[in-house]
């Protein structure tokens, strides 16, 4: 199973901008999709966006026009830019490869958003 490591989360006033990435331990090429999930306090772990190798890409609808996902396959990376950030973008976000039984999962970046 690939092991994911998720970095670039962190504090950041309304209308801010951050990146994450998720480095992953193996290619990632022909995994199929890598995603970004998220989870606030007292809800349900939620799809932000995913990503395939053929280029389909799925977001959320409430972010929309904000947040970019992207994969470089040669470097075994997945990233996510988020722009214009509400506090309601407030989360742990976790990275994801692959679906059902066989997926994997990062330990999570906190993304806070201040009002």
């Amino acid at each position: 199973q690939v092991q994911l490591v998720e970095s670039g989360g962190g504090l950041v006033q309304a209308g801010g901008s951050l990146r994450l990435s998720c480095a992953a331990s193996t290619s990632i090429s022909s995994i199929n999709p890598m995603g970004w999930y998220r989870q606030a306090p007292g809800k349900q772990r939620e799809l932000v966006a995913s990503i395939t190798s053929y280029g389909r890409i799925n977001y959320a609808n409430s972010v929309k026009g904000r947040f970019t996902i992207s994969r470089d396959n040669a470097k075994n990376t997945v990233y996510l830019q988020m722009n214009s950030l509400k506090p309601e973008d407030t989360a742990v976000y976790y990275c994801n490869a692959g679906s059902g039984i066989f997926a994997s999962w990062g330990q999570g970046t906190q993304v806070t958003v201040s009002s």
